[in-house]
């Protein structure tokens, strides 16, 4: 509210031209310096918020001893009863622009507030002395800095996570390596300038942006409120007592300043709700296309029966945890054949900084050993890069050896499973078709596989033959296969499914990042298969 009056004055002193294109100046140049990472200039937020509080706080009290030491009557609650019978629904349309919290954030609003009424009990229409106007000014300034990378940090994070549920697939550059909240996402960063730039230069008037923001704000704390309220009841196992009991003692105060906020939904406060809608609008369709996709890959699945066999290895790079993806199933239904070896690639980002070469792949068999069918998960932490002479074919071909080792290594009376590092892992729970293991390699093994077939001294034959096949087919080339999947809504489906479908999600799958681009694979050496998913 403070920094409110400040640009108030601010723009009744001089040109509302040049207090946007100040406006702008400052957000162009928050935004930009978004890459560096929010940890470069993190250690100014506290004093910089800390002086602003103080620095309010203190006029505050210059004022109250100043012009007017009754003021401090107004903190009876006799004299907020007069003044909402006196003022009646404008009174109460006031409070949404109030809101103060804790214990020391309130007592410096307080005071800032006091201090306020008792200057402009003897100086109308007027705000701040001149004398201190201007470094309460910058002071304000960098405290609205600071406030708006919390939003820009917030709205990264929430990007973030809507990644995590398969919501976006954007760019997250992680800047900081101990610490996963700290991110930046450059799309979102751009969209959200040039958002905040559109507001400024289209408002214009700052009136207007304060209804839009306690709007905004009073939404959040609202839909908070209503979340916290299931958290109690189906995470936390509480009673629906408790539960009520925690929502209506901050829902009806959250009501209260909503109510009084909605009034001026015509005065700037429509454009949060516009915004809401749009973005639920976007998230919705994404989730309900790729939702249907997905349902089509499983009702897809192909039958691994009726493959024909070519030499080689053919990685085929998909998102399913189980089976084989339909767009396989489009593949070898226009070529004849499929090759020798399938290695189904899976890449995925776990929430640590690095993963250890010791524990980069997972493999796992898929059908019976005549198959030579596998699936394997990569995993890489969000700081991971990608290393210039790191072969992954032939880490990947040793690993599914050293698997097919262990495997057969395993007595057939026993169902656990013994790695070498010493852990134990129960057959029954991973399954009776499918056998996952972490392996085990030295850094040192980088341009060569840990052993050869000739010279190996194999007790299990099929060990032996099995090996050799892989190895003979690592010989013949190894081949990439990258799937892309258009949804199209079937020839039934409504209007307002087609529209969603055919334009909005097709829209946003245009223009997402690309999997050859996030898993960096070479074009020579990748073909593409399209396939249109009739959902």
């Amino acid at each position: 509210m403070s920094i409110q009056c400040i640009i108030l004055k601010l723009y009744l002193m001089y040109c509302a031209d040049y207090v946007v294109i100040v406006s702008c100046i400052i957000l162009v140049g928050l935004f930009s310096i978004q890459h560096h990472g929010t940890h470069r200039v993190a250690f100014m937020f506290a004093p910089v918020v800390a002086a602003w509080l103080l620095c309010i706080s203190g006029i505050g009290i210059y004022n109250i001893f100043r012009w007017n030491r009754q003021v401090y009557r107004a903190l009876s609650p006799v004299y907020m009863f007069r003044f909402l019978k006196t003022t009646g629904i404008e009174g109460w349309l006031s409070l949404s622009g109030v809101i103060a919290f804790t214990c020391l954030v309130y007592p410096c609003l307080i005071l800032a507030y006091m201090g306020e009424a008792a200057f402009l009990s003897k100086h109308h229409y007027d705000i701040e002395r001149k004398a201190v106007f201007w470094p309460v000014f910058i002071v304000a300034t960098f405290d609205a800095v600071v406030g708006s990378q919390a939003v820009i940090s917030a709205t990264f994070s929430i990007i973030s996570q809507c990644c995590a549920l398969n919501c976006f697939r954007v760019k997250i550059v992680h800047t900081s390596s101990k610490i996963y909240g700290q991110i930046y996402v450059p799309e979102v960063n751009w969209i959200l300038m040039c958002l905040c730039l559109a507001v400024t230069i289209g408002l214009w008037d700052p009136n207007m942006m304060g209804h839009a923001y306690g709007l905004a704000i009073t939404t959040v704390m609202f839909v908070t409120t209503c979340l916290m309220t299931l958290v109690i009841i189906m995470v936390w196992k509480q009673g629906i007592i408790k539960a009520l009991t925690c929502f209506l003692l901050f829902g009806s105060i959250e009501l209260l300043y909503i109510s009084a906020s909605v009034c001026k939904v015509a005065e700037g406060g429509w454009i949060p709700i516009l915004l809401s809608f749009i973005f639920m609008a976007i998230m919705f369709t994404w989730n309900y296309g790729t939702m249907k996709k997905h349902q089509f890959d499983v009702e897809n699945k192909v039958s691994m029966s009726k493959m024909v066999r070519v030499p080689g290895i053919g990685l085929i790079f998909s998102n399913l945890a189980s089976g084989i993806p339909a767009i396989f199933g489009h593949f070898i239904t226009n070529l004849p054949a499929s090759h020798q070896v399938l290695v189904f690639v899976c890449a995925k980002s776990v929430q640590v900084p690095y993963v250890s070469e010791n524990e980069r792949l997972v493999i796992s068999r898929i059908g019976p050993k005549e198959f030579y069918m596998f699936r394997c998960i990569v995993r890489y932490g969000y700081n991971d890069m990608q290393q210039e002479n790191y072969n992954f074919e032939i880490k990947l071909v040793s690993a599914i050896i050293q698997f097919i080792e262990i495997e057969d290594s395993v007595p057939e009376q026993t169902n656990e499973l013994t790695i070498d590092d010493g852990r134990n892992l129960n057959m029954e729970d991973l399954g009776q078709s499918q056998h996952t293991l972490k392996l085990n390699w030295s850094h040192s093994e980088k341009n060569c596989l840990p052993f050869s077939c000739d010279g190996q001294q194999v007790q299990d034959e099929s060990y032996k033959f099995e090996s050799f096949q892989i190895l003979r087919a690592k010989e013949l080339g190894v081949t990439y296969i990258v799937g892309y999947s258009y949804a199209e809504a079937k020839k039934s489906s409504t209007i307002l499914k087609k529209f969603g479908i055919d334009v909005v999600y097709a829209f946003l799958s245009k223009n997402c990042r690309e999997p050859d681009i996030m898993l960096e694979v070479a074009h020579t050496s990748l073909p593409e298969v399209g396939m249109v998913y009739h959902v």
